[in-house]
């Protein structure tokens, strides 16, 4: 118990700091902002930050930390006997909603697309969401998943959410998130059958591998 208080006490500090840095970044540029400035609107020392974010890039990003690390807890607590593809869906679709409704989020991403050293350690957090995403679609009680199949599940998801984030930007925040997530997932969603009976998005092949199939109609 104690340690669930610390973590969600640890994950808040990190968000209200990611907070203060990102309205500092958009006032004042990313380049021209210092950690010391950071760390002095948060009311923290210059060391008090850096035992939250290893550098001041990381901040840019302690939101979407956050945020993908509840995203993976939400995956493990889904039931075991769901659908993979619905379960990413489910999580995911709750965040988005979230994310819509965040000018924070719209900030982020638009500080993200006009900075070069952001756009790099955003493929390096992803890269890691996805693996973690990917072990916890098969750490779930009951689940048998393999490894390529739960990546393959992941990678799909990541691609339908950074199409989604593309979309909300070029509409500067307008479209809605949640429904052009569902129309990915829709379009995306592969054909199933297992022995003759849907199943979930896995054809199960005599040697006991389940494969992808094609993308069903919408």
């Amino acid at each position: 118990m104690a340690d669930g208080l610390r973590e969600r006490t640890r994950r808040a500090v990190r968000a209200e700091l990611a907070r203060v840095a990102l309205d500092l970044f958009a006032e004042r540029g990313f380049d021209e902002t210092t950690v010391d400035e950071i760390a002095q609107a948060a009311g923290l020392t210059k060391r008090s930050f850096f035992r939250y974010f290893p550098a001041k890039e990381d901040a840019v990003f302690g939101g979407v930390d956050v945020t993908g690390e509840q995203v993976v807890d939400d995956i493990r607590a889904r039931p075991a006997d769901e659908d993979p593809w619905q379960s990413l869906h489910q999580v995911l679709r709750q965040w988005e909603q979230q994310i819509h409704t965040s000018e924070q989020a719209l900030t982020s991403l638009r500080l993200i697309e006009s900075t070069p050293s952001l756009r790099g350690r955003l493929h390096q957090k992803r890269a890691q969401w996805r693996r973690h995403v990917s072990d916890a679609l098969r750490d779930r009680p009951g689940v048998q998943l393999d490894s390529f199949d739960a990546e393959l599940l992941t990678n799909a998801a990541a691609a339908a959410l950074d199409t989604v984030s593309q979309e909300w930007l070029r509409s500067d925040g307008t479209v809605d998130r949640a429904a052009l997530l569902d129309h990915a997932f829709a379009f995306l969603r592969p054909a199933a059958t297992s022995r003759g009976q849907n199943a979930g998005p896995f054809e199960t092949h005599p040697a006991g591998r389940s494969e992808i199939r094609g993308p069903a109609a919408t």
